[in-house]
């Protein structure tokens, strides 16, 4: 069958490697495997940073036409048209102006994956698009709830609430290890994340300050990752000196494998959403020690697969850390743990298997229908 894919925030064959990107990439391919074909329905990206009422006005108007010429091409080549559409990545600062017109013009079931919704935005600067995502999550068939965290907003919005699905992150658990990890050596600390401004850079200055605090332990930082942001994050781990190793970016399969000579993720996940790079951490059998924020709990369990912390204390990061570096035994116990959580509830092929079961449920009238005519 096939299906409409968009991604408003940034499209899956986006140049620039973020944990979003790589999710929209995933669910690509989950949905390859349930059996369909989904297809980039637009690369219009509808994100404005600024909170500029006037240039979300011309991403609507822009959106609106580009719906338009989609409905005007599915029904001139019904044979090439959707029989459902997907948007993954739904907020305020990034709407989908394209999924709910063309799903009204076509009636196809229209299904959102990973939205979220706070009241408090309904009289800022992107008050539009804000009224844009109640307004989609009010039509849409099915919501897809990657981020427990998201669920109490969103929830109210949609029709009925046996249209949320909850589905953990997930991805490729083939894909990392097995273990190569010397365990004569000092142990390795890895962070993988992007080097911008905000919260990411608040992240890598607090990982420096906590380490600075384990200093008088033997362990060494691998470091993955690049962006603007990068001199800044580079004077924030200074002071660790010529205990971090720079990796810049690299692709999955280089990451797979420094993860897989590591021994503990650290990542301070400030105002993270989930942090795709503790479930890859965790697929390569790390413990993690990460900040206690967003939907970071859902991927690791504090006390089995990881510890966590309150977010923004470097003091009670250092002491996570220090505990893990210097009990191998926690250590191995939380290692085995995180390898079993992600193969148990993280794979690509359970998130497909669920999307394979959802599909199925949302189109099977629009079959049958086919079938009798």
């Amino acid at each position: 069958m096939r299906i409409a894919f968009y991604a408003p925030l940034k499209p899956p064959d986006h140049p620039v490697p973020s944990g979003d990107r790589r999710l929209a990439q995933l669910f690509v391919e989950a949905l390859r495997r349930a059996g369909h074909e989904p297809v980039i329905a637009s690369r219009l990206r509808s994100f404005d940073g600024a909170g500029d009422p006037t240039r979300q006005a011309a991403l609507a108007k822009r959106g609106q036409q580009a719906a338009a010429q989609l409905v005007r091409r599915w029904r001139q080549r019904p044979a090439a048209a959707p029989r459902l559409w997907f948007t993954y990545h739904l907020y305020y600062k990034a709407p989908d102006w394209l999924g709910p017109a063309v799903c009204d013009a076509l009636a196809i079931p229209y299904v959102v994956a990973e939205a979220s919704f706070a009241a408090k935005r309904a009289d800022g600067a992107w008050a539009q698009g804000h009224r844009a995502v109640a307004q989609a999550l009010r039509g849409a068939d099915a919501v897809i709830g990657l981020n427990p965290a998201d669920r109490a907003g969103v929830l109210p919005l949609v029709a009925d609430a046996g249209r949320w699905l909850a589905l953990p992150p997930f991805l490729d658990t083939g894909a990392y290890g097995p273990a190569l990890r010397d365990p004569t050596a000092p142990p390795r600390l890895v962070a993988v994340a992007m080097m911008r401004p905000g919260d990411k850079l608040a992240s890598y200055r607090l990982l420096g300050a906590a380490l600075a605090r384990v200093g008088d332990l033997p362990w060494s930082l691998d470091v993955i990752g690049d962006g603007p942001a990068r001199p800044a994050v580079t004077a924030a781990l200074m002071p660790l000196g010529a205990r971090v190793r720079w990796h810049g970016t690299l692709d999955e399969a280089a990451v797979a494998g420094i993860l897989a000579r590591a021994d503990l993720c650290v990542w301070p996940a400030i105002n993270e959403a989930f942090g795709m790079a503790l479930l890859e951490a965790q697929a390569s059998g790390l413990p993690v020690v990460a900040g206690d924020s967003g939907g970071v709990a859902g991927i690791v369990e504090n006390g089995v697969t990881g510890l966590l912390v309150p977010p923004g204390d470097a003091e009670a990061f250092a002491a996570a850390t220090r505990r893990l570096i210097a009990a191998p035994p926690l250590h191995s116990e939380m290692a085995a743990a995180a390898l079993r959580k992600a193969r148990g509830q993280h794979d690509l092929a359970t998130a497909a298997a669920r999307l394979a079961r959802l599909v199925a449920h949302l189109t099977a009238p629009a079959e049958r229908a086919l079938e009798r005519a």
